[in-house]
């Protein structure tokens, strides 16, 4: 995964607004569009046709303004590739009126999906998408991406023992199914698996005062992606303006028992933001500030 831009509101001369991307086998998941999110895209170097979903948190102008500019860019590269888009009500209605106003016509189809509701949003074969509400000064959501567990480390002296032929028969056995032998013998792919092994879970706020539910949408994340916006100086102006401050998103990640924090949606009233890390610390000790471009690869577990 990569951040594309952790300002908050306005962009710096060190920070663009907010976007994340998430990186998984063939498919580029983006979560909001600050603008120009495409060209930090490919400084990050990546395709912009790989993107197959984006998910919005919320209609404030720095995090959605650039999704007409990078559609509109998809189509001048002749994407081909459908897009879904997911966020809330008053998506649809809003690229309904970027699509009216301004000479743009699509390469590629789009799917709009307005949110109502919380839970899943999207089911993957091998992962989903849920969305919960958040706590911003308009309707807001909170996403979790989460991997679906992976059958357990395959012990092929088991399957030996078991008599089942190596090759085919082995293939359906590591992806969990199970097999039928000559006279009718019946191998479970539990016999010759170790436990199931979980994926990963990252959770990213959007902008978002603390709200009550997230420890428990959050719980066990490998990664929580938490509003940032301020010190604890302007705790009042935090709650005030929607936002979070630097040990807010310290006390939601250690209620919810989450392995790293990353800190983003940084005012601009810190170029430095030893002090965010500092006070996020004091609670929760594997906090980072996100910068522009910094990229994690979160390994799978193998057991």
């Amino acid at each position: 995964m990569i951040f594309l831009g952790t300002a908050g509101s306005v962009p710096t001369p060190r920070r663009s607004l907010p976007a994340l991307a998430i990186h998984r086998k063939n498919e580029l998941l983006v979560f909001d569009c600050g603008e120009g999110i495409q060209r930090q895209m490919m400084r990050a170097k990546m395709s912009l046709h790989k993107a197959t979903k984006i998910f919005i948190s919320h209609l404030h102008g720095d995090h959605i303004l650039g999704l007409p500019g990078l559609l509109q860019t998809m189509a001048l590269m002749d994407r081909r590739r459908p897009l879904e888009i997911y966020g809330p009500k008053g998506l649809r209605r809003f690229l309904e009126v970027y699509q009216e106003t301004v000479s743009f016509i699509p390469t590629f189809s789009t799917e709009v999906n307005e949110i109502l509701k919380e839970g899943i949003v999207v089911q993957e074969k091998e992962y989903v998408i849920k969305a919960t509400w958040s706590n911003h000064v308009v309707t807001g959501l909170a996403y979790a991406f989460v991997e679906k567990s992976r059958p357990g480390k395959f012990y092929p002296e088991k399957a030996s023992e078991k008599k089942v032929p190596e090759g085919y028969l082995w293939s359906k056995l590591q992806e969990g199914s199970e097999v039928r032998l000559s006279k009718g013998v019946v191998v479970k792919a539990e016999e010759v698996l170790g436990h199931p092994r979980p994926g990963r879970k990252i959770v990213y706020t959007g902008d978002t005062r603390p709200f009550s539910t997230l420890a428990e949408f959050a719980s066990g994340a490998d990664l929580l992606i938490h509003d940032s916006t301020f010190a604890d100086v302007l705790a009042e102006k935090a709650e005030e303006d929607g936002h979070s401050t630097s040990r807010q998103a310290a006390e939601d990640a250690k209620k919810a028992m989450v392995k790293k924090l990353l800190l983003t949606h940084i005012s601009a009233r810190y170029p430095e933001t030893g002090s965010l890390l500092e006070q996020a610390q004091e609670i929760f000790k594997n906090t980072q500030v996100a910068e522009d471009f910094l990229a994690l690869e979160l390994p799978l577990l193998d057991s």
